[in-house]
């Protein structure tokens, strides 16, 4: 099975991205598509779903468990649903935080996507208004974090500008 990681800041075109390759994908065996924003536990959660992806997602499908995510229920501000994964199809992870050092040893292909950051912050607040408008600064904070400690662009196999 094949391991894509999509990759960088908010606004910068990593769902689109995804949805091309997966859309574009030859063959029966089309990717999973995981989108991150279906996992971060709120507004201050980035750092936990990069870590969820990897222990309960990668590395057991790595490993011959069972791979699988948490859904958030971002309305009800709870843990939803866990979802099980074929671990005979092809993955796509998408979002911020999706490619941690410890998701790159995982995967077989990381594409981190960028654009310049008033572009991309127009574009985020354009698709999500002003729910993410109020919360820009924090994500932005938590996003410049986790670039500090992960380094994701020099992990990327690819890199892609939008």
């Amino acid at each position: 099975m094949v391991v894509i990681l999509v990759d960088g800041p908010s606004g910068s075109g990593k769902t689109e991205l995804a949805q091309r390759i997966a859309g574009g994908w030859a063959g029966a065996d089309v990717p999973q598509v995981v989108h991150l924003d279906d996992i971060y536990p709120g507004w201050g959660g980035l750092e936990k779903a990069s870590r969820h992806i990897v222990d309960e997602l990668l590395g057991p499908l790595r490993s011959g468990g069972v791979p699988r995510w948490r859904r958030y229920d971002w309305a009800g501000a709870r843990l939803a649903e866990w979802h099980e994964l074929d671990p005979g199809l092809p993955v796509l992870i998408e979002g911020c935080g999706a490619l941690s050092r410890d998701a790159a040893m995982l995967a077989d292909l990381a594409i981190w996507v960028e654009t310049g950051d008033a572009e991309r912050k127009r574009r985020a607040l354009e698709r999500d208004g002003e729910l993410y408008a109020s919360h820009w600064d924090e994500w932005e904070q938590q996003w410049q974090g986790f670039c500090r400690r992960e380094r994701p662009r020099e992990s990327a196999t690819v890199i892609v500008p939008t």
